[in-house]
């Protein structure tokens, strides 16, 4: 294990097919890591080992592998583009210390760009951009940095240009050594430097000259040479634009085509210089379990207590295993680590580190690892791992709620068991992705991120769990919301035996701003003091009145606020006020102008002009709302917004 100053935990992300895992393949490759690269298209790479990943050449699950550069010790996460699976990107970003984000010198920056740089931004992970695939026809370097400054408010600063583009593409202006870099695009092949040919210094003089003065806008040290003219040194200016990008007040963006392996290797020295060591970030925080008013940090040294987050589940060969991320303190194979959600104790029983679908067994892991374990039973994505005499709670990953659902139902009754085993074993790898079963009808629902998220999961329960299903047609996720704000009151009043019971609650309800949660509040007068078990249940009441509105989607951005509350101690209070609590909220809710919420997709096409009005006639006829209408590479881009249901 390197020094943990030496150590880099980074992640490469992107929209779908920008080369994120090429990229990964080239860096395993140049490192020594594996001696025969694969490609993407051909299904061949390494990190893309699900067999729908290699048929269909996407990504479906964050991967992740460890190699050496430079005497550093590099922990990477490959993630997928596609955005039905953006929880892996979610939870890859939870515990990352950097990420080099790929952008497609044809495309730009795409839809699920904007997606990965936003999840980045909501942990504050330092980054890099890499501009790839510049031998593809129609790469344009200067129009990508434009739109990443332009769309995603992002200060990139490039410290290398590219020599040609397209099929002239030959190499790389590095603008910190001012050196030329060619590349033959041989595997293997060492960057041939040379000095900056005639024709292209004053281009590399003006360039370096910008990337010194973005520099010395956000570092007062290169700031005070930059205006008195003094000359600055390589290394003041590898520190200061690494000082730069650990703060997150700069970008550095180089560029290549990792398919032809050009600037695969600047790239990799960039990690190293420019991204944090997990000394270099601020110290994890968490509160304490008991007292989750009290703030705890643990810096990452192996002298702190445990402080480690799992952040995947998976399931090898039947078995489950969970992927850690180690903040501070140490696991050990063997011994006992403490859930906080689960309020007990955990025995892993085996550690292992991972290069894809392999693994090398480890004795012990510390601070600023990846690794993967097996034996924790009860662990599930999110949960806090520390030590149980010093416990510390850290953040939860956050999910996402699923939008699209099908019934499935077994080919045979004799593999009803089998399905509903299998489903329960997929529910804990992904977040995302939930199983029910319909109270009218009696079918199993399966919800998920999108068409091609279930897909893969009908097909992963034939491959893997040897379960043949059928499915229907996709149903869309709905959910309700009020739109005013009302009151109501409802009096739950039954003969139970010799038992008369009473209940009597007012609720007030009002719409809250979208995406902002439902809220559920006592706001009970002080006298006379109700039992703190009463409240509770008729709380429970609200929460759950609130799962099913007036047509039956669950309710989505309101607040509710118990505001009476009548019962008699000697009935059963805690039934009759859950009761009237409920249905409270359902009148409430029902006064409050309720609508129903359906989700809405941004759908960007890309096709020639000569298509342009028979494409924006067929988006008319799904209901699309057409937001934009451009040119990208001498090709019509359309950007829009469809109403799910109307995508299939």
């Amino acid at each position: 294990m390197a020094k943990i100053d030496r150590v880099r935990n980074i992640g490469i992300v992107a929209h779908i097919d920008a080369g994120k895992t090429t990229v990964t393949e080239r860096f395993l490759f140049r490192s020594g890591k594996i001696h025969k690269h694969g490609e993407v298209h051909d299904g061949e790479a390494q990190m893309d080992w699900m067999e729908q990943e290699r048929e269909r050449g996407i990504t479906i699950t964050a991967a992740a592998t460890s190699f050496e550069w430079n005497k550093h010790e590099i922990h990477l996460i490959d993630t997928p583009g596609h955005v039905d699976f953006t929880i892996e990107v979610e939870r890859s970003l939870r515990v990352l210390d950097g990420v080099v984000v790929v952008f497609c010198a044809v495309g730009g920056v795409e839809p699920q760009s904007e997606t990965v740089w936003n999840q980045a931004n909501k942990f504050r992970v330092p980054r890099m951009a890499f501009v790839n695939k510049m031998d593809r026809v129609g790469a344009d370097f200067e129009r990508v940095l434009g739109e990443i400054r332009e769309r995603l408010g992002a200060k990139v600063v490039p410290v290398a240009l590219p020599i040609g583009a397209e099929d002239a593409f030959e190499g790389t202006l590095d603008l910190v050594r001012m050196k030329a870099l060619y590349y033959s695009g041989e595997i293997g092949e060492e960057p041939r430097v040379e000095d900056i040919p005639d024709d292209l210094v004053e281009q590399a003089r003006a360039a370096r000259e910008a990337m010194v003065e973005a520099i010395a806008d956000v570092d007062d040290d290169v700031a005070m040479k930059f205006l008195e003219g003094e000359e600055i040194e390589e290394a003041e200016i590898v520190s200061a634009i690494r000082r730069a990008t650990i703060a997150n007040k700069m970008v550095p963006t180089l560029c290549g085509s990792a398919l032809r392996n050009k600037g695969v290797h600047p790239l990799l020295d960039a990690v190293v210089a420019y991204l944090p060591s997990p000394v270099e970030v601020p110290p994890v925080h968490g509160v304490d379990p008991k007292d989750t008013s009290k703030e705890i940090s643990r810096a990452p040294k192996e002298g702190e207590p445990l402080a480690a987050l799992a952040f995947k589940v998976a399931m090898d060969e039947g078995r489950k295993v969970v992927f850690i991320r180690i903040f501070s303190g140490k696991i050990e194979a063997g011994k006992e680590v403490w859930n906080v959600r689960e309020n007990k104790k955990e025995r892993v029983a085996r550690l292992f580190q991972v290069h894809a679908n392999k693994r090398q067994r480890i004795d012990k892991a510390g601070p600023g690892m990846i690794v993967m374990a097996s034996g924790l039973k009860l662990s599930t994505t999110g949960d806090t791992l520390c030590s149980a005499s010093e416990p510390i709670l850290l953040e939860r990953i956050d999910t996402y709620e699923p939008v699209i659902s099908v019934a499935i139902e077994p080919e045979t009754n004799a593999e009803r068991e089998k399905l509903e085993f299998s489903l329960g074993k997929l529910v804990e790898e992904d977040p995302t992705f939930r199983v029910r079963e319909d109270q009218e009808t009696g079918q199993t629902i399966i919800s998920g991120m999108g068409e091609l998220h279930l897909e893969i999961i009908v097909d992963r329960l034939l491959r893997e769990y040897k379960v043949n299903a059928r499915v229907g047609k996709p149903q869309v996720v709905y959910r309700e919301a009020v739109t005013t704000g009302a009151e109501a009151s409802s009096t739950f009043e039954r003969q139970l035996k010799e038992e008369a019971l009473f209940g009597k609650a007012t609720v007030k309800v009002e719409p809250r701003g979208r995406g902002e949660g439902s809220h559920f509040e006592s706001v009970l007068p002080v006298a006379p003091p109700i039992p703190e078990g009463v409240v509770a249940a008729a709380m429970q009441g609200l929460r759950d009145a609130s799962y099913a509105g007036p047509d039956g989607y669950p309710l989505e951005d309101i607040s509710a606020k118990l505001v009476a509350l009548e019962y008699r101690d000697d009935a059963q209070p805690e039934t009759s006020v859950r009761a009237a609590a409920a249905d409270a909220l359902r009148r409430a809710v029902g006064q409050a102008s309720p609508t129903r919420l359906e989700p809405i997709m941004d759908v960007e096409v890309i096709a020639p002009d000569d298509y342009l009005g028979t494409v924006i006639g067929d988006l008319n006829a799904r209901g699309a709302h057409i937001q934009n209408v451009g040119s990208r590479s001498e090709k019509s881009v359309i950007e829009a917004r469809v109403p799910l249901k109307d995508m299939f």
